[in-house]
């Protein structure tokens, strides 16, 4: 995979280019601020790019806006944002239009989770950090059409929130695959979200899900 990384902590930002590096991916840039980032990925176009939210040269969320202006110009790059902190401001665009993942920088931290995360944003998927999630949208009131879910259909999409595949989840409940897919189907036709790909319906019924939690799942 070709990348770019936009990272205004160079001990971050090298650490974070070498361990792709030795996983086989080819870094075309590493670059430390956000007016650079975007040169590098409009020069470049890069298969994805990893972008600190906040950096230079405003340290707010530059990397998010540079994001926002990426998607438009390469609509098929992947994106993904890494932040120390949860940040309140982030597109909901971004989010509904897949290839993107927002992570505090601590997942990084699991390299396996993490080279996956990357994989599955290429591929077009999107990965949320369930603490992003419910830091972002807040306590919300909880949703009546989640009282419509079965016993076990709360515990799928439970998992789900947690960024679990349906592999993941059939290997955690101790279900076929094809049973957790029917399980998925069912919530969200429950829970009436919009037609989409399938990926972006899995997104809005997670923020559906936490938006009652108030916290972050177990």
């Amino acid at each position: 995979m070709r990348l770019v990384i936009g990272e205004d902590s160079a001990l971050f930002r090298d650490g974070l280019a070498r361990l792709l590096a030795d996983a086989g991916h080819e870094i075309l840039a590493a670059v430390p601020d956000a007016v650079t980032a975007l040169a590098a990925i409009r020069a470049l176009a890069p298969d994805l790019a990893i972008l600190d939210i906040r950096m230079p040269p405003d340290c707010s969320d530059d990397g998010a806006r540079v994001a926002v202006t990426a998607r438009g110009e390469f609509p098929h790059m992947g994106l993904v944002l890494l932040s120390q902190h949860v940040q309140a401001r982030l597109s909901a665009d971004l989010v509904g239009a897949g290839s993107f993942a927002y992570l505090l920088k601590d997942r990084v931290l699991d390299i396996d989770e993490f080279l996956d995360v990357l994989e599955r944003v290429r591929d077009g998927g999107t990965a949320l950090d369930p603490e992003v999630v419910a830091r972002l949208l807040g306590a919300r009131r909880a949703d009546n059409r989640l009282a419509q879910l079965t016993p076990r259909e709360h515990q799928v999409i439970a998992l789900m929130a947690e960024g679990l595949t349906n592999t993941g989840i059939a290997h955690r409940l101790w279900l076929t695959p094809r049973t957790v897919e029917t399980h998925v189907s069912n919530i969200l036709n429950k829970l009436q979200l919009p037609l989409g790909s399938d990926d972006h319906r899995r997104v809005l019924a997670v923020i559906a899900y936490l938006g009652t939690q108030g916290a972050v799942p177990a």
